[in-house]
């Protein structure tokens, strides 16, 4: 699948080597050297940003706020020099989906690109067909869930939701750790505690009250057919 990759950095000789990284992938990438710059392409829809924190001008957390307010869920990968610890947390509270460290090799950040677009958008080499599950249909690729008796109002899932759904669907029957869910889920920079999960579990449970999605107390969770 041919992606558009907005890379926000203004360190030009790195983002020139992602750059090109990237396009061996076959994915189109826009370079923003700045932060005001990047801030005015907002409204555009790329399928992935890639964002610097430390810029000139507008930094990476107030550009992030903006593409969540005009582009909702569209998937964000922070990348910092500073303090590490601090950026992972505050980039991920405030919506970031995964997070990398300077210095990096550009082939990690083409990993993390990749299965988090796989993880969004679903793969192009695997059939996806919908899941008809306890009264719901869960369509992977256009991640949507309808419910039966209201067909036509889609139920309300954020993005963590959504993908714990996907999840737990795509292996019906089958207990995953709340260790796996975080990896799968929040990705394996997630910094924080376990217990997101258990949210997440609950508001779920909360708008789709016919899922089977079952507590395996001291382990994890799992979804079952019936």
């Amino acid at each position: 699948m041919s992606y558009t990759i907005f890379l926000v950095e203004d360190e030009k000789n790195l983002s020139e080597a992602l750059k090109a990284y990237m396009e061996r992938e076959g994915w189109t990438v826009q370079l923003f050297h700045d932060g005001d710059a990047a801030s005015e392409a907002v409204v555009e829809t790329p399928h992935l940003w890639v964002l610097d924190i430390m810029l000139p001008g507008t930094d990476g957390y107030q550009i992030l706020k903006s593409i969540r307010e005009h582009q909702g869920d569209i998937p964000v990968i922070f990348i910092s020099a500073r303090d590490q610890d601090l950026d992972r947390v505050l980039g991920l509270e405030m919506g970031s989906d995964d997070y990398i460290s300077k210095p990096f090799l550009p082939q990690e950040l083409i990993i993390r690109a990749k299965k988090l677009l796989t993880r969004t958008y679903g793969s192009e080499t695997e059939e996806t067909k919908k899941i008809d599950l306890n009264d719901y249909t869960i369509d992977p690729q256009a991640r949507t869930v309808i419910d039966e008796h209201d067909p036509d109002a889609p139920v309300d899932l954020t993005t963590k939701e959504m993908d714990l759904i996907l999840l737990l669907t795509e292996q019906v029957g089958k207990a995953l750790s709340r260790e796996d869910i975080i990896e799968e889920v929040w990705g394996e920079n997630y910094f924080g505690s376990e217990r997101a999960v258990d949210d997440v579990v609950r508001r779920v449970r909360k708008k789709m009250p016919r899922i089977h999605l079952e507590t395996l107390y001291g382990f994890g969770y799992r979804i079952l057919s019936s």
